[in-house]
């Protein structure tokens, strides 16, 4: 499948977009619900330029186990739908949809002022590839694991820099998938969101994309709205 995808693209590569400047808008949410559970939400909405040509939709969710304060294991589920294609006024040659499941562990740890993040992630996809002008597609799953390491360098209470390396592997074929390097500037909004603004360098094997990257994180703590819903219902149901 890894081949075939890469021959769907190498067969338009002079429409690729490689030479222009995309971007990509996200949106990240940790909703703690309990002392050990918080639930992932994201999205993330993908274009070949900056604000015209769509590329790809995101869309992944979660549950986190809360181990410490410095450890979190994950399992969730993600939809990608992508269009492989650059020049938006063509017919589409095919269009790709994934559905994804996930398994990722996380580790945090301080040094001096810098925050690092270690992010270790296992994905099983499954995908189809349809073409518009036919009946037919193909079905295929494939496997791939992920490492990130992440830095960030508070510079006040307010603003902060951050910086990540993420390699992709493949567990089939190629063994080497991509690799993405991140740099941005972020600021605190309030305690528990931000929104950060960067850079980003994608590397595959035959291509290299630049993106610009806006984000916005928004972690509440909803554990005592849990709190509050759970003893109504208790109270309710002694009344009854």
């Amino acid at each position: 499948m890894t081949l075939f995808l890469g021959g769907i693209l190498t067969g338009t590569a002079q429409q690729t977009g490689e030479e222009e400047l995309g971007a990509w808008y996200m949106y990240f949410g940790m909703n703690r619900i309990s002392e050990r559970l918080s639930v992932h939400t994201e999205v993330q909405f993908r274009l070949y330029e900056t604000t015209d040509n769509f590329n790809q939709l995101l869309l992944r969710t979660g549950l986190n186990y809360h181990i410490n304060p410095n450890a979190i294991l994950t399992g969730g589920y993600a939809y990608i739908d992508t269009d492989p294609s650059f020049e938006s006024d063509e017919a589409l040659v095919n269009n790709i949809k994934e559905h994804r499941i996930f398994q990722q562990f996380i580790l945090t740890n301080k040094v001096w002022e810098l925050l690092f993040e270690h992010r270790y992630r296992l994905e099983q996809r499954f995908i189809t590839v349809e073409n518009e002008d036919s009946p037919f597609f193909e079905r295929n799953t494939e496997h791939r694991a992920r490492y990130r390491l992440q830095v960030m360098l508070p510079l006040t209470d307010t603003f902060f820099l951050n910086f990540y390396d993420e390699v992709f592997i493949n567990l089939q074929n190629n063994i080497f998938d991509q690799n993405r390097l991140y740099f941005a500037g972020g600021i605190h909004l309030t305690e528990n969101s931000n929104v950060q603004i960067g850079y980003l360098k994608n590397h595959f094997n035959t291509r290299v994309f630049d993106r610009v990257q806006i984000g916005f994180f928004y972690n509440p703590d909803l554990r005592d709205t849990f709190k509050k819903a759970k003893t109504k219902n208790k109270t309710s149901l002694n009344r009854s």
